[in-house]
C-alpha cells in the first residue's frame, strides 16, 4: 500500500508467515494494480532488497557502482572457493563440515 501513496521506487520484501509460508505476503506485493509498480524480492529477501536498492542508486553514483561490482566479484570468489573445497573433500565430508 505504501507504493500507492508515494512517487518513489518501492521494493517489496515478502515476510515468511507461519500459516502460508510467506505466499500471502508475496501475493499482496505482486498483485499491485496497474500504475503502482513494486519491485519484489524473494520471501525473507531483505538482503537482496538492499542490494537491489544500492544497484539502482549506483546507476548515478560511480563510487557505489564500483562497490557493487567489488561485492559481486567477492561472491564469485566465495563460490569458487567453496567449489574447490567441495572437489577436494567430496560432497559427504563437505556436508559434514557445513553442520
Amino acid at each position: 500500500m505504501f507504493a500507492a501513496q508515494v512517487p518513489c521506487p518501492v521494493i517489496g520484501v515478502p515476510i515468511l508467515s507461519k500459516s502460508l509460508d510467506g505466499m500471502d505476503s508475496l501475493y499482496s506485493i505482486v498483485q499491485m494494480p496497474s500504475g503502482i509498480p513494486v519491485a519484489t524480492v524473494a520471501i525473507n529477501g531483505a538482503k537482496n532488497a538492499g542490494i537491489l536498492a544500492a544497484t539502482i542508486l549506483a546507476t548515478s553514483d560511480q563510487e557505489l557502482y564500483k562497490k557493487i561490482c567489488d561485492y559481486k566479484a567477492s561472491l564469485n570468489d566465495a563460490v569458487l572457493a567453496k567449489n574447490e573445497k567441495l572437489q577436494e573433500l567430496g560432497y559427504e565430508k563437505y556436508l559434514e563440515q557445513m553442520k
